[in-house]
């Protein structure tokens, strides 16, 4: 069959899924409560289902008053229990897979369950639904007549007790529908190879011949490739490679700090940029609007929403609330419930509200990923924002950052350490420093009030990292590649004192 009739073909089956998509832009409140409700009748035969009596609940309030929530150290006996062949346990399918991340206070790694419902109706379903969205923002697009360079993680898949573990996009990868394998490069050998350095040489190998005309994958990792790709060819940009290259499609971290980097050598003005927001728990939203920072959150996954204010969270009032209730501009952490067994589940994720009407959302950072030793309440999105601004001003270009307390000693004041490695470093680093420490201010009140007068914070202390510092922290540690990515911000000095030792 011709290229441009599997492109028409195609172009008219993803686009017939946009009328199911107005139907939860239309109704979002119904259709969630219907999931909350399908999911509680599945699940009422299980040995959690019987234990809160899953049968006998009819509504939201009665769900969030017999149902604890929870986060992985709550469920990592029933899960490993799982994985060793117990069924019916949290979800009445058999669950075959497990997506494994990085880990908690209890356990090294997490083994988060994906059931083949999960599989199907939520990740799968997913990469449809942002084809379909972008193919209907952009009529003109000629997607399909190339393929798309996926860049996925570097783990193989691990067999033990008939179930299967590994990196989230080696399981898909493995599972992966013809119609994606076929479009897609490099290589589900490639893909799936294990030494992240040998990898990274044999996908732009393999990809460099093909006509690409999508990326996909994690900024910091696809720019690593980008550029070897541009080393391997001796071209000055990407569309000298790739004529017909259209769109990137990245999520797993924030694109910010990534972004002038990207148009350095994607320069076409009519090159398009698509977020996802997806992770081992499940898919849950994706931008609908060309030159958009704001995701629309997918109501029909299998996967039920709940949020609690960050004002609230860890503390002895914090309580959850249902997607009806949310206010816009409010930090939330993000509760999930889905269609692979997990109830109530913190994820771990912030997100606020951009828009009510359709709910359209921005991932802000991690619940453990903020500095507030000092009550200035920093998040990453402040730290994003910021850097964003000044290296505008210093024309100055970040590869990498991390930041850390200063804790108090004596009559010392506390404050923010810094490390952060250039691309293009700053001429002056104090001048950087001021300018970066009044952005702070500017977009954080209580940041702004603990620096007033030095009064509880010192000026922020920043350090130049070497080149490729947090690269080889990141193989010393063995994340290279796939969804592992350096910590932002943290309240306490782990990372921090492990990156300055190698510095």
């Amino acid at each position: 069959m011709p290229i441009p009739i599997v492109n028409s073909i195609a172009s008219w089956f993803l686009k017939k899924r946009f009328h199911q998509i107005e139907l939860f832009l239309k109704y979002p409140n119904e259709v969630q409560n219907e999931l909350l409700l399908n999911l509680l009748d599945m699940a009422k035969d299980t040995q959690i289902g019987k234990e809160h009596e899953f049968s006998t609940i009819k509504n939201y309030r009665t769900f969030a008053e017999r149902i604890p929530i929870k986060n992985y150290d709550g469920w990592q006996d029933v899960v490993e229990r799982s994985m060793k062949g117990e069924n019916n346990l949290f979800w009445p399918t058999p669950i075959k897979w497990f997506a494994k991340s990085s880990g908690t206070t209890r356990a090294k790694s997490k083994f988060i369950p994906v059931s083949e419902e999960s599989l199907e109706d939520c990740h799968y379903a997913a990469s449809k639904d942002l084809l379909c969205m972008y193919l209907n923002n952009n009529e003109e697009s000629q997607l399909f007549t190339g393929k798309s360079l996926r860049l996925g993680g570097s783990k193989q898949l691990y067999k033990e007790n008939d179930t299967v573990f590994g990196d989230l996009s080696a399981i898909l990868i493995d599972n992966m529908p013809f119609w994606a394998e076929f479009s897609s490069t490099p290589s589900n050998r490639v893909s799936l190879m294990n030494d992240w350095e040998h990898k990274m040489q044999a996908i732009v190998n393999e990809t460099m011949n093909e006509n690409v005309t999508s990326l996909a994958g994690v900024p910091s990792w696809m720019l690593v490739l980008l550029n070897n790709v541009l080393e391997t060819t001796g071209k000055q940009n990407l569309h000298d490679v790739w004529p017909n290259l259209e769109v990137y499609f990245h999520g797993g971290v924030s694109f910010t700090p990534y972004k002038d980097q990207y148009k350095k050598i994607l320069p076409k003005k009519d090159f398009k940029y698509y977020e996802i927001y997806n992770a081992s728990e499940g898919f849950f939203a994706i931008q609908d609007q060309n030159d958009s920072n704001e995701l629309l959150l997918m109501l029909d996954y299998g996967i039920f929403y709940e949020f609690i204010p960050m004002n609230i969270y860890g503390t002895v009032n914090e309580k959850a609330i249902p997607l009806g209730e949310v206010t816009l501009n409010q930090n939330y952490a993000l509760i999930i419930t889905t269609n692979a067994g997990l109830w109530r589940y913190k994820i771990g994720d912030t997100i606020k509200f951009t828009s009510l009407s359709p709910y359209r959302i921005k991932v802000t950072g991690r619940t453990k990923h903020f500095i507030n030793v000092f009550g200035e309440e920093l998040i990453i999105e402040n730290a994003e924002e910021a850097l964003k601004k000044v290296c505008k001003r210093t024309k100055a270009e970040i590869v990498e950052y991390t930041a850390a307390p200063i804790f108090m000693e004596g009559k010392e004041k506390g404050g923010h350490e810094w490390l952060i490695e250039f691309k293009t470093a700053p001429k002056d680093i104090h001048y950087f420093n001021e300018l970066f420490d009044n952005a702070l201010k500017a977009l954080n009140s209580d940041y702004e009030a603990k620096r007033y007068n030095n009064i509880t914070l010192n000026k922020p202390k920043i350090n130049i990292a070497r080149q490729n510092l947090f690269y080889d922290w990141l193989k010393q540690n063995n994340k290279l590649g796939g969804q592992h990515k350096v910590p932002r911000l943290s309240n306490t000095r782990d990372y921090m004192d492990d990156l300055l030792k190698l510095n």
